[in-house]
């Protein structure tokens, strides 16, 4: 069986494993093999799969010969589709100092966009191994976390209350031990990854980082100056917390948000919304949105109201004017809910801080 312990993804991991003399059955994932020609001219490399991996031609001739696959890395793409761990900010954000049109998240955004609709079944397989090879390795990060989802719209603009709202809930959440996971993007899911970041920093931390975002309150009209705001609240406090950001390309004119410490960002919006939805196995919370949130509201009540995913996960909904009056999503969800295994584990709340209470009382009810 196919499992995690067979993954390598690093030169350091690679290294443990030929020290034993075999690779035999590994899947190596996007390691740069060039300065390892020797170890792989003497490992056995038998029924192994390199998956993106560099490597000089007598070493990928003698691996190939071993009976080995090799899925050799593709030039000229502004993504790896072999990638095995996740993204981080730093790395989407790499060339920021020329402007974000130079980064790597606005390169490959510009290759998908000239994609999408070519009709190359080579593009859209390599997106389709790229997001696979994303959901693995966020498998690999969450595995045994308890996972709270946060979601809410990208309007929401810093220097807010809102806005310190949600940054105070992702800050309360990740304190109490579990890890948020957000869309990854602007606004409300920047919020809740920022809250989350600043938790391990003295509660003063936040108003200052709120005061330093506020000179860049949107990505609109500058992704450049909003993100530079950013890095200069983690430079401020460069020991963040951990959180997880799970954006797509698909939305491209929302970057992702620089706050989270590990990315998951895809290229199709319905692997990112299903799998964040999925992985939040503590609950979701829904703050305030429009035409995505609902989406995501009922994307999660279907599969808990067939328990499709085993026992419906906790679901709180913040702001009883917005989800009742201006966006009236809770009369449908509580009716639906109405004599399901689903009807104890929803909720409407008034404000966020009444969020931390609402999931645990529907902990207990399990």
């Amino acid at each position: 069986m196919v499992n995690a312990d067979i993954e390598i993804e690093t030169l350091a991991e690679f290294d443990q494993v030929v020290a034993r003399g075999s690779l035999s059955g590994y899947r190596i994932q996007s390691v740069n093999l060039l300065e390892r020609t020797f170890a792989l001219l003497a490992a056995d490399t038998s029924a192994a799969v390199f998956l993106g991996c560099a490597m000089e031609p007598d070493a990928s001739a003698k691996v190939r010969a071993d009976g080995a696959l090799v899925y050799p890395p593709v030039p000229d793409l502004p993504f790896n589709p072999y990638r095995g761990l996740l993204y981080t900010a730093d790395e989407l954000f790499t060339g920021l100092a020329d402007g974000y049109e130079a980064t790597p998240d606005a390169q490959a955004y510009a290759w998908f966009q000239e994609t999408k609709a070519d009709g190359d079944v080579f593009s859209s397989m390599l997106r389709s191994i790229h997001d696979d090879a994303v959901s693995d390795a966020l498998d690999e990060h969450l595995s045994g976390a308890r996972v709270v989802g946060v979601m809410g719209g990208h309007a929401m603009e810093r220097g807010g209350t809102e806005y310190r709202g949600a940054a105070e809930l992702g800050r309360c959440l990740a304190r109490s031990g579990l890890t948020v996971a957000t869309g990854g993007g602007p606004g409300a899911m920047e919020a809740a990854n920022l809250g989350a970041y600043l938790a391990p920093a003295p509660d003063s931390a936040l108003a200052e980082a709120l005061e330093l975002l506020a000179k860049a309150p949107s990505f609109t009209p500058s992704v450049s100056d909003w993100a530079r705001a950013a890095f200069a609240v983690r430079e401020r406090w460069p020991a963040g917390g951990d959180s997880v950001g799970i954006p797509t390309w698909f939305y491209g004119h929302e970057p992702p948000n620089a706050f989270a410490g590990h990315i998951a960002k895809y290229f199709a919006n319905a692997t990112r919304e299903d799998g964040l939805l999925a992985r939040s196995t503590a609950g979701v919370v829904f703050l305030p949105g429009a035409a995505g949130t609902v989406q995501e509201i009922f994307d999660n009540a279907t599969p808990n109201y067939y328990a499709s995913r085993g026992e419906p996960t906790p679901m709180v909904l913040v702001g009883r004017h917005h989800w009742i009056e201006h966006l009236p999503a809770w009369p449908l969800l509580r009716a639906l809910a109405r004599g399901r295994g689903m009807e104890s584990r929803i909720a409407l709340v008034d404000s966020v801080a009444e969020v931390p209470e609402a999931l645990a009382a529907m902990g207990r009810a399990q």
